[in-house]
């Protein structure tokens, strides 16, 4: 009848088991549990490269990663992963201040791009139960030091922490960066200034 409207629900047993207790335990559990589960940092590499055997309800990527890839191949890759789950996040400002901070000490700002930097600072934020996956050398040797898990996709991991100082190829001076020497204008090649054992790596 018009005027007349029926409280009775469109699943009663459905109604009643999310009335219950028990179900109020289960959503709590579920969720617990996904906040310990162990999620995966994806740069580019993961989709350009496409080896990596990792559950994409379980990646977490940042916006630029999508605006890097270039292949019909690496697209289809990650267009498949948002549908099985993948989740695409914008990076803290504050993580990224602090990635970038971290970089200009390791002395490897120069070898980072935007991308690289968006996908350490979400990895920072997720530090307690994720692990990088990344190839890029520079980009493993800052998460370390920022206490982050890296896990490589097909090149060999890194062992030790590198410290980066500039050399002038000229006069042999040393500097914190810079590309031309200050004293006799001849570039400034890289050096290894420092190597620190390396922790927060994962096996193949």
């Amino acid at each position: 009848m018009l005027g007349s409207q029926s409280t009775t629900p469109l699943c009663p047993l459905m109604r009643s088991r999310r009335e219950s207790p028990a179900y109020e335990d289960e959503l709590y559990t579920n969720k617990e549990k996904r906040k310990k589960m162990t999620s995966y940092i994806a740069d580019s590499a993961v989709f350009i490269m496409g080896n990596c055997n990792v559950d994409s309800s379980l990646l977490i990527t940042v916006p630029s990663v999508a605006d890097e890839l270039k292949s019909s191949d690496s697209i289809l890759r990650f267009d498949l992963a948002k549908e099985g789950g993948l989740r695409v996040e914008w990076p803290e400002p504050e993580m990224v201040k602090e990635v970038r901070k971290k970089a200009e000490q390791t002395r490897d700002s120069e070898e980072l791009s935007k991308t690289d930097l968006e996908v350490l600072a979400k990895a920072l934020e997720h530090r307690e139960t994720a692990v990088l996956l990344t190839d890029d050398y520079a980009v493993q040797n800052v998460a370390v030091q920022l206490g982050i898990q890296v896990k490589p996709i097909a090149q060999k991991k890194i062992k030790d922490v590198l410290i980066w100082q500039k050399q002038c190829i000229g006069c042999r001076k040393t500097f914190e960066k810079g590309d031309e020497c200050p004293i006799c204008g001849s570039p400034l090649k890289k050096k290894r200034k420092k190597r620190l054992k390396g922790k927060g790596y994962q096996e193949n």
